[in-house]
């Protein structure tokens, strides 16, 4: 569990840190967007499953392979969230803050990202349920360790109490994870404003 622990830690905190930033440029700047948006859209709508072979001959068996899943599976809900987020800002805010001489910066900080924080959150759950399927598939189809595995071999030997036992890990781990975002989400709701 500590494998399957550190694979999706470290794939979802990858995640996070790309496509947050990513998100923000290119829903700001529109002709960023329309250049990256078809390969964003290909890309989220190709299964993680398809992309693991090829995953899996680039990185090996090993535990690379199973963050990048991870990191398949947690960077687009972030991504579309946040380019969905920086689009929905109000224009006539955006407009009035500009008159004022406001610079990007300035717009970016006192505007753009507080009203983006409950976008990119929502995001963030997303993610964390798709970063654990990803940590599941890649256990699942290549690994010697982790909940996945575990899972494989209980489902092979019918050891049902060790298929439950991985399920309630997964489950929990969702429920923990998304309850503490939805914790960081109310704090930052006094924040926006």
């Amino acid at each position: 569990m500590k494998i399957s622990a550190i694979e999706f830690s470290v794939g979802f905190l990858i995640a996070i840190i790309l496509g947050i930033p990513m998100g923000i440029c290119l829903g700001w700047y529109k002709p960023l967007e329309l250049m990256f948006d078809p390969f964003i859209s290909a890309l989220y709508a190709t299964p993680r499953v398809a992309l693991l072979p090829l995953l899996i001959l680039w990185l090996g068996i090993g535990i690379k392979s199973k963050i990048a899943v991870v990191f398949l599976g947690c960077i687009f809900p972030l991504l579309v969230n946040t380019i969905t987020a920086m689009k929905t800002l109000e224009p006539t805010v955006v407009k009035c803050a500009k008159s004022f001489g406001a610079n990007d910066f300035q717009i970016f900080t006192t505007i753009a990202i507080p009203s983006s924080i409950p976008f990119i959150i929502s995001g963030m759950r997303l993610a964390v349920g798709r970063g654990l399927v990803g940590v599941f598939v890649g256990e699942l189809v290549a690994s010697t360790a982790g909940v996945g595995h575990m899972m494989s071999i209980a489902g092979a030997t019918f050891q049902t109490d060790q298929l439950f036992v991985g399920i309630i890990t997964l489950a929990g781990s969702g429920y923990i994870m998304t309850e503490i975002l939805k914790q960081l989400e109310k704090k930052f709701d006094r924040w926006r404003n």
